[in-house]
């Protein structure tokens, strides 16, 4: 086997550059870490899969330099409907588009290849990084040395290959070979359905609400969104003996299709896919083996209805890429990495319980479910409370590791995303803070705290009465609290100067680069 650049060890490799993989690539170049992406496909993946992306998952993006891009290829949803099957409006959970706590809207639907080629073209902007095209990974090994051996073949010219790097980020989906080359196996979560994808493009315009509509059905569930200007997606429940093959062209579809389009004329209407996708709930045994990690799909899988599948994905490249380039540059332990795991992995199954609890509600049972959801449903929006959580992007805290001091009797602010609030000056939060730790505080700064933050290479936030985040900390019992630079709250307290004596060391919280000499 031909090796590449015989000798050289690069600090990262990525297989896969879906929007986790780009997300991952970018960054670790933010921080000035070497990483090479292996992609087996020539060219971005053309076809719609993923269409929606909260503000959380926006928020990511921002930190990649492509908020305002995502916001421009993007639509805001409206909220949620809730049909009967036949199509009366059960209920009706409206939001706004204006920016939510994070700075951006709640629930943006887009087209997934507009996403990957906004990511490419922003990845192309760093230096240390490269895409490498029909490059398909064959084997992953790894030495005692710990150095990671990724073999690949050129799909276009056949010749084999390899890359020897100190990390390798596994994703690259659902079928993963980064997951096999670990052993790790998806663990099963109880959830598997059957169900037709459907993407339309039409000018027409369908003189729809704008939200996601969901047909609450036993028989025929069904899901409506508008995408874009002139994209629309749909998905139904299959049922026992159907298939894709059974819905091949719009003369086929306009059955199911046709209480959305009404008059529209069936000419006017273009498919742009059509395809049977098997919902599931999966979760990996494990993310991490020595230099190797899952990401995105190769790790999990979930249910469709929160949205959350590939948001999921962009919160695993947050929380992992920002230690593995402090480890890289020997500030933190690489015992710190395994913290990776014991934090996302408990976030991603409350997210899949979620999800679960969503689909069954809506979509299971028998005649008796269809009754009991056409009694229920309307008085929803009447209990104290459900219709802010129905429309709640905030998803669930970290759990307690050696990056978050969450306490075990008590809830507080550890392990949850500090809202990117604007402060005094007209900045938002992540603009001041850049991606490095922060030291937020209701406590009036002395000289000598300035200069220990400085140290620290951290930034220090100071709140008063009337700011967001003076309520936020009020509200967790707190007047100080040390930030991530995932977002994520480290620990919290009374007393501003003890913690920053917690902080990491200067090199763990400066963000400074570092790339491993070959």
């Amino acid at each position: 086997m031909r090796r590449a650049a015989a000798g050289h060890v690069i600090p990262v490799v990525v297989v896969g550059a879906g929007p986790t993989g780009l997300t991952a690539a970018t960054l670790l170049a933010r921080r000035g870490v070497e990483c090479l992406v292996l992609e087996r496909h020539g060219t971005p993946h053309p076809l719609p899969r993923a269409v929606h992306l909260d503000d959380e998952a926006h928020r990511v993006l921002a930190g990649l330099g492509v908020g305002a891009e995502f916001a421009a290829i993007s639509r805001p949803a409206r909220g949620l409907r809730l049909l009967d099957r036949d199509m009366r409006v059960l209920a009706e959970f409206r939001r706004g588009t204006a920016p939510g706590r994070h700075g951006h809207p709640e629930a943006n639907m887009f087209d997934q290849p507009d996403l990957e080629r906004v990511l490419r073209a922003n990845l192309a902007r760093h230096a240390g990084v490269a895409v490498r095209g029909d490059a398909e990974v064959t084997a992953v090994a790894q030495d005692d040395d710990g150095v990671v051996r990724v073999a690949f073949t050129d799909r276009a010219t056949g010749a084999a290959d390899e890359v020897r790097a100190r990390y390798a980020l596994g994703c690259d989906g659902a079928n993963s070979l980064v997951r096999a080359s670990i052993g790790a196996a998806p663990r099963d979560l109880g959830f598997t359905q059957r169900w037709l994808v459907v993407d339309v493009a039409t000018d027409a315009e369908l003189g729809q609400w704008e939200g996601v509509h969901q047909v609450c059905d036993r028989d025929r569930a069904a899901t409506y969104m508008r995408i874009g200007p002139s994209r629309y997606r749909w998905e139904f429940r299959l049922a026992p003996g159907e298939s894709a093959e059974d819905h091949h062209d719009i003369a086929a579809l306009h059955p199911l299709v046709a209480p959305w389009t009404g008059d529209v004329p069936v000419a006017e209407l273009d498919v742009v896919r059509v395809a049977e996708y098997v919902f599931r709930a999966q979760v990996a045994d494990r993310w991490r083996d020595r230099g190797v990690f899952l990401l995105g799909d190769a790790a999990h899988l979930m249910p469709p209805f929160t949205g959350q599948g590939l948001g999921a994905g962009l919160r695993d490249a947050a929380n992992l890429c920002w230690k593995l380039a402090a480890v890289l540059r020997g500030a933190l332990p690489d015992t710190a990495l395994d913290t990776y795991q014991a934090e996302r992995a408990p976030h991603v199954r409350a997210m899949i319980g979620l999800a679960k609890l969503v689909g069954t509600a809506m979509t299971g049972g028998g005649r008796a479910a269809d009754l009991l959801r056409a009694a229920l449903v309307p008085r929803l929006g009447l209990l104290p409370g459900l219709r802010e959580r129905a429309l709640s992007s905030e998803t669930p805290a970290l759990r307690r590791s050696d990056l978050v001091a969450r306490p075990r009797l008590r809830p507080g602010l550890a392990g949850r995303l500090c809202p990117n609030a604007v402060l005094r000056d007209g900045r938002r939060f992540d603009d001041v803070a850049g991606g490095r730790f922060a030291v937020v505080t209701s406590v009036a700064a002395s000289p000598a705290l300035r200069a220990a933050v400085e140290r620290r290479g951290a930034v220090l936030v100071v709140i008063g009465p009337g700011e967001e985040l003076h309520s936020w900390l009020r509200g967790g019992r707190a007047a100080a609290a040390v930030v991530r630079p995932d977002g994520a709250v480290l620990r919290t307290g009374r007393d501003p100067a003890a913690l920053c004596r917690a902080l990491p060391p200067d090199r763990a919280v400066s963000g400074r680069g570092h790339r491993v000499p070959g």
